[in-house]
Formats: C-alpha cells, sequence, structure tokens
C-alpha cells in the first residue's frame, strides 16, 4: 500500500481510502500518535494497542517467515535504499 496524502491548514491528515478498508477504521476512530524517530506512526486504539512489541514482533515473524541466512543492518538498508531507486525510476516512466 502506498498511498500519499497531505497536511490541511488546520492540521488535519486524511487516511486514504485503501488504508482506511484495509485496516477497517470508521469516522470516529481514535488513534495514538508517536514520533518513531523522523517518523509519525497513527496507532489506532483498540484491541491491539495493549500488546507488547515483543508479542507484535512474534506476529509478524510467524505471517512473513524468514527462512535464508541471516541478513546484516548494512545489506537490509542497501536493499531499501535500491528499492528507492528502482521505485524512482519506474515513477520516471
Amino acid at each position: 500500500m502506498g498511498s500519499e496524502t497531505s497536511l490541511s491548514a488546520k492540521g488535519q491528515v486524511v487516511i486514504p481510502k485503501d488504508v482506511r478498508d484495509a485496516l477497517g477504521l470508521r469516522e470516529g476512530a481514535r488513534f495514538d500518535v508517536l514520533m518513531v524517530g523522523p517518523d509519525i506512526v497513527f496507532r489506532p486504539k483498540g484491541k491491539h494497542t495493549n500488546r507488547s512489541a515483543e508479542e507484535i514482533l512474534a506476529e509478524v515473524r510467524a505471517r512473513f517467515p524468514y527462512k535464508g541466512p541471516p541478513v546484516s543492518i548494512d545489506e537490509m538498508n542497501e536493499t531499501i535504499h535500491q528499492s528507492w531507486i528502482d521505485s524512482a525510476l519506474r515513477s520516471d516512466k
């Protein structure tokens, strides 16, 4: 999901419809707003907000198992960087 939005003069952000639909968000939904490094994270309040980071990580690992060799942070960063470059080149066409 690669949606884009903007900040209004009143500080409001519209969450794109495909994201709202995928997360089951409805009018009046409440969020925790977190700063994670330079990023802003909107975390819906509700049943999932009481889970620990370890529980969330375990769920992610279960959904997306990796069976390859260990990968260093530098290798991950290089792969992400190359993906951004590839994406930018595709969008220029």
